[in-house]
C-alpha cells in the first residue's frame, strides 16, 4: 500500500508576461477544502483589481480530490493547464492560483493555455517539494516493566512519540507510517502482556 506523496513545504510565487498581460502565480500547501476556500477568498480581496483568478487544486494522498476553475477565461484555458503542471510534478495537497492582469491584447486560446501553464510552472519551480507520509496514530499504555520493550518496538518501526504520561502507568501516543501500522500492532500483541493496551486514534 502506497503511503507516501509529494507536496510543497511552503508557499511559492511565479510570474509570466505576454503582450502586456501579467500572470501572477501563487502555490500553497493545503490540507482541506475549507483552507482552500479561505485562501481563495483572501486572494480575491488582495488582488481585487485583477481580471481573472484561475486555479487548480488537489487533495489526498493519491490526489483523489481535485478541482479546476477558469474564472471567466475560455473553457479549458485557465484551470486545466494549471492542473497539468501540478500533475507533471506529481503533487497533491496543493493549491495553485494564477491571477491575470489584462494587458489589452487578446492572446487567443493557445496563448492563454501557454500563459497559465508557464505561470504555474514558474511558481512550482520556486517551490520546495518534499515527500510526506500517510500516518496512523495509536495510544499505547503499559506498566513500567514493559516500557523498554514497547520503546524498542516503536523505534524499530520509526514511530514518533508524544503526549507521554508516566504517572501510575505509562501511556503515550505513537505516530508512524501507515505501511508499518499492522506490523507494529502485531509486534505489540505478540508480547502477550495483558497489561499492554493499544488503541488506534485515527
Amino acid at each position: 500500500m502506497k503511503d507516501s506523496f509529494f507536496t510543497i513545504n511552503k508557499p511559492s510565487q511565479g510570474l509570466y508576461k505576454d503582450k502586456g498581460s501579467k500572470f501572477i502565480s501563487l502555490a500553497f500547501p493545503v490540507t482541506s477544502e475549507d483552507e482552500i476556500n479561505e485562501l481563495l477568498y483572501t486572494l480575491k480581496k488582495e488582488y481585487h483589481d485583477a481580471r481573472h483568478h484561475c486555479f487548480a487544486w488537489k487533495l489526498g494522498p493519491t490526489g483523489e480530490k481535485y478541482r479546476i476553475n477558469d474564472d471567466g477565461e475560455p473553457s479549458g484555458t485557465g484551470g486545466k493547464p494549471v492542473l497539468g503542471q501540478i500533475n507533471a510534478k506529481q503533487l497533491t495537497n496543493i493549491l495553485v492560483v494564477v491571477i491575470r492582469y489584462f494587458g489589452g491584447i487578446l492572446l487567443g486560446t493557445g496563448g492563454l493555455i501557454k500563459a497559465y501553464r508557464e505561470a504555474a510552472a514558474d511558481a512550482l519551480r520556486h517551490a520546495v517539494i518534499s515527500e510526506q507520509y500517510v500516518r496512523d496514530t495509536y495510544r499505547v499504555s503499559c506498566n513500567y516493566q514493559n516500557l523498554k520493550l514497547i520503546s524498542k518496538i516503536i523505534e524499530e518501526y520509526k514511530g514518533e512519540q508524544s503526549d507521554r504520561d508516566f504517572s501510575e502507568k505509562c501511556s503515550l501516543t505513537v505516530s508512524l507510517r501507515q505501511s508499518y501500522s499492522q506490523k507494529f500492532v502485531d509486534s505489540i500483541n505478540r508480547l502477550g502482556e495483558t497489561e499492554i493496551k493499544i488503541k488506534k486514534l485515527n
